[in-house]
C-alpha cells in the first residue's frame, strides 16, 4: 500500500466514529442523505416520534433535546455530537465535552448564539459590524426607549423561522412588541439582505460559499426566494466572505455557520444574525455548488477535508410552506408540473402533516441563466401548493 492510500484509509476511520445529532428535522435529514454516500452512521435524538430523520437515521432515539439527562445519556456512547438546531441542553453538552466527547459546534458557541443579546454583544466586543441595539426586558422598557424606534424587537431566546421578531416603526406599534427579555435593533434602511455560509474543521481549514441574496416575505418574515449568486460587486462579495471568516475564527467554532447581512446603500455590511448549523440560505448548494452545506457539516465535525465551494451553476431556491388555513395530512398540488421542468429539483422533508406556513420542503431551480431561473421560480411559487 503506498503512502497516499494509507493516509486515506486512516482518514476514513473518522467515518466509523459514532456521530450523534441533536434534532431530527429537515436539516438533519439532508445531512444524513449526504452522509449515507460516505458510509457514515448518524444517530439522532428528537422529541418528535415522527421526525423527518427517523426513517433514514442509523438509530433514532425519541426524547427531548432540551432535557439535561436525556441529552447526557444520548451522548455518552457517541464519539462526536453535533446539532441541527440551537435550542438544546447546553449544560449537558458541556459535561460531555468535559468527559472527552467532541461536541461541534462547541457549547461555548451555542451559548453565545442562542441568546441574541449575548450574540450582539459578541459583535461589539470583537469589532464586527452590526446595527446599534438596546437590551430590553419588557414592554415598559420598550416604551421608555421609544425614541430609539424604528427598530426590530427580537426575543433573546427561542425565536426561529421569523417567529420572535417584530418591527416597531413608531410608538404606536409598541404594544405589538414582546413583554419578555429581548433586544431592540435599530432599523437602518438597507438595499439587500445577503448570506454567507462559512465552514471550519478541527484543523482550522476554513472555506466560504459565494454570497447569496435573500428575498423575504413581508408578511411572514421568512425567506421567499434565494438567489445564487447575489447581484453584488466583487468588492462586496470579498468583504462579506472575509467578515464571515472573521466571525467563525473569533468564535473558534468548528462546523457550519450561516452569517446573514444587511447591505446598506453605501456598500456597508452589517451582521444581522448568525446560525451555527446548515441554514435555509444554503439549501441551493445541493445542486448549485461542488459540495453541499450538508456534506460540509459532517466533513467539518468529523475533521475530514472540506470540499470545494465553487458555484457550478446559478440557482434560485423557494421554500415550500403549508398553505394558510390547512391542517392535516399533507397533499401536494402542482408538483408534477414542476417535475416536468428543466433544472427543477424538488426536496420534500418527510413531514406527514401540514399546517399554516410550516416548512414542508424546498425547490431549487438551477439553470445557466439566473434570470430564467428567477422567472421559473416565481411561476412555481404560484402553482405549487401544500394543502390538507
Amino acid at each position: 500500500m503506498n503512502g497516499t492510500n494509507f493516509t486515506k484509509s486512516i482518514l476514513f476511520e473518522h467515518s466509523k466514529q459514532r456521530l450523534g445529532l441533536l434534532g431530527g428535522g429537515q436539516l438533519g435529514r439532508m445531512m444524513i442523505q449526504s452522509a449515507i454516500s460516505y458510509n457514515i452512521d448518524v444517530h439522532v435524538l428528537d422529541g418528535d416520534e415522527n421526525a423527518p430523520c427517523k426513517t433514514i437515521a442509523s438509530s433514532f432515539t425519541h426524547g427531548s433535546i432540551v432535557d439535561y439527562q436525556t441529552v447526557l445519556d444520548f451522548g455518552r456512547d457517541k464519539d462526536v455530537i453535533t446539532v441541527e438546531i440551537e435550542n438544546v441542553n447546553i449544560d449537558a453538552l458541556e459535561v460531555l465535552e468535559q468527559e472527552g466527547k467532541k461536541v461541534y459546534p462547541q457549547p461555548h458557541v451555542l451559548r453565545i448564539i442562542k441568546d441574541k443579546g449575548i450574540q450582539k454583544q459578541f459583535y461589539l466586543d470583537n469589532d464586527l459590524p452590526t446595527a446599534p441595539f438596546l437590551l430590553v426586558n419588557s414592554l415598559d422598557d420598550i416604551k421608555q426607549n421609544a425614541s430609539f424606534l424604528p427598530a426590530a424587537n427580537k426575543i433573546r431566546t427561542g425565536g426561529y423561522d421569523g417567529k420572535g421578531v417584530v418591527v416597531l416603526k413608531s410608538e404606536s406599534d409598541i404594544e405589538k412588541g414582546f413583554n419578555a427579555p429581548g433586544i431592540l435593533e435599530k432599523f437602518i434602511p438597507f438595499a439587500k439582505e445577503l448570506s454567507v455560509i462559512v465552514v471550519r474543521n478541527e484543523d482550522r481549514e476554513t472555506v466560504t460559499y459565494p454570497v447569496v441574496e435573500c428575498e423575504f416575505s413581508a408578511d411572514l418574515n421568512l425567506v421567499e426566494f434565494l438567489f445564487a449568486p447575489a447581484d453584488i460587486s466583487l468588492d462586496i462579495e470579498m468583504k462579506a466572505r472575509q467578515i464571515a471568516v472573521d466571525v467563525i475564527t473569533k468564535l473558534d467554532m468548528v462546523g457550519v455557520l450561516a452569517v446573514e447581512f444587511f447591505l446598506l446603500e453605501s456598500g456597508e455590511l452589517l451582521i444581522n444574525e448568525i446560525a451555527p448549523r446548515p441554514h435555509n440560505s444554503g439549501h441551493q448548494t445541493i445542486e448549485c455548488n461542488d459540495t453541499s452545506q450538508f456534506e460540509q457539516h459532517f466533513r467539518s465535525v468529523l475533521n475530514l477535508p472540506l470540499g470545494s465551494t465553487d458555484l457550478v451553476r446559478p440557482g434560485v431556491m423557494i421554500n415550500l410552506l403549508g398553505e394558510n388555513g390547512f391542517n392535516g395530512i399533507a397533499k401536494y398540488q402542482g408538483l408534477e408540473d414542476a417535475m416536468r421542468r428543466k433544472g427543477v429539483y424538488v426536496h420534500l422533508y418527510g413531514k406527514k402533516e401540514t399546517k399554516s406556513f410550516r416548512k414542508m420542503g424546498h425547490i431549487t431551480v438551477a439553470l445557466p441563466d439566473l434570470n430564467l431561473a428567477k422567472q421559473q421560480a416565481r411561476e412555481l411559487m404560484k402553482t405549487v401548493k401544500i394543502i390538507a
